[in-house]
């Protein structure tokens, strides 16, 4: 197990460099990195709680600081990360690394950078004599279907005396963002009936059948791009639904027995992207009946991965306020990503989202995270810690 040396945890820098230094991609365990810092804040007489995912090997973290009653401040980060293979790194992305002014590293920016900051003032949160406290609430596989925050915020509700304010730390440019779309993530899979690719009629190529559901896909995306909201405020200004992985037939002469596909659908209203989905359903059950006319072990099914609500900003004014008071602007903006602010917000939490870094360096090679970003997520915190001592 990793220690975490006791000189250096007050340092955002040190944290980082101690967090990066865990590859927490999200097909790997994420429990070196949970040790390492429930052994740490054992040394400073914190109590913290695990909650292991449901197939092992992962967890999410829970602990708190301050005294143990209602209106505290939630800081939520996720610890996992998404793959560096195939990209092109001038360093080693375990490691993190200083040039320009920036410190390279994957997820300095998404989002390990604010995890850094927060971390880096638990000391002077224990010293602080806060009136209300900071809960810590890490997630695992958020990258992935935001898989763990689910029974994060389930145990927060039911350890903790109530929140006022969750503070989701997404890289935004120590900018406030009050709203972000939703998703729905769906793996459609389609079963045909195997024959030589000459003689179609002894046979269902699942890759053809796929292709009409696919194209149907394609047609309301370009749909929804020809009809944007120029005032919802986000980028781009519309509902999106996009397929990211394919995977079908097992030789080019034979009519595919499965073809399978990922695709999601990112909508601000919960039921447009209902009735995204229920519109690419009607083809899916005709096209079943179809296939399964012809034979009987053929067949359509979409499995729902993931279905995070958006973030619309209502009910949040106790986050929005405070961030915006301890940031000393009144500005808000959106983002078109999602998060786990609206599962927070869904359970009825006050939620924002700012933290340190840029989006667009996330899932980047070499991402990084600008030093004065870093820096003022550790201010920020300060902050944080004066308005909590009141």
């Amino acid at each position: 197990m990793t220690h975490i040396d006791p000189a250096a945890s007050t340092d955002a820098r040190a944290w980082l460099a101690t967090l990066v230094g865990f590859d927490t991609t999200s097909r790997n365990s994420n429990l070196a990195l949970i040790e390492a810092i429930e052994g740490w804040l054992a040394t400073l007489g914190v109590r913290s709680t695990r909650i292991p995912a449901p197939a092992g090997g992962k967890a999410n973290l829970l602990f708190s600081v301050g005294p143990d009653v209602a209106d505290g401040v939630v800081l939520s980060g996720h610890t996992d990360v998404v793959p560096v293979d195939g990209q092109d790194w001038r360093t080693d992305p375990w490691t993190l690394s200083q040039r320009d002014g920036r410190l390279h590293g994957r997820g300095s920016a998404d989002m390990k950078g604010f995890i850094a900051a927060g971390l880096s003032r638990v000391p002077a949160m224990l010293a602080a004599g806060l009136q209300r406290p900071v809960h810590f609430a890490l997630s695992y596989d958020e990258e992935v279907g935001l898989l763990g925050a689910p029974s994060l915020i389930d145990t927060l509700l039911a350890s903790v005396p109530r929140p006022a304010v969750v503070i989701v730390g997404e890289p935004t440019g120590m900018r406030v963002v009050e709203r972000h779309k939703g998703i729905m993530g769906l793996r459609t899979t389609v079963l045909g009936h195997e024959a030589h690719s000459s003689q179609i009629h002894l046979g269902v190529s699942a890759n053809m059948v796929a292709a009409r559901l696919m194209a149907k896909i394609v047609a309301i995306a370009d749909r929804l791009a020809a009809t944007p909201d120029a005032d919802s405020g986000f980028l781009p200004p519309h509902a999106t639904v996009t397929i990211g992985l394919v995977n079908g037939g097992t030789a080019p002469n034979i009519l595919a027995r499965e073809c399978s596909f990922i695709w999601d659908i990112r909508s601000a209203s919960p039921t447009e992207a209902r009735a995204i989905y229920d519109e690419v359903d009607a083809l899916v059950r005709e096209l079943d009946a179809e296939i399964r006319a012809r034979f009987d072990d053929c067949g359509i099914a979409t499995e729902i991965l993931s279905d995070v609500p958006p973030l619309t900003g209502a009910g949040n004014a106790p986050a929005l306020d405070l961030v915006a008071r301890l940031l000393g602007t009144p500005d808000r903006e959106v983002a078109s990503y999602v998060s786990e602010a609206g599962l927070f917000e869904a359970a009825g939490l006050p939620t924002v989202i700012c933290g340190p870094g840029w989006i667009a360096q996330a899932h980047q090679p070499d991402e990084y995270i600008e030093i004065a970003q870093l820096d003022a997520g550790a201010a920020f915190m300060d902050r944080l810690i004066d308005a909590l001592r009141a």
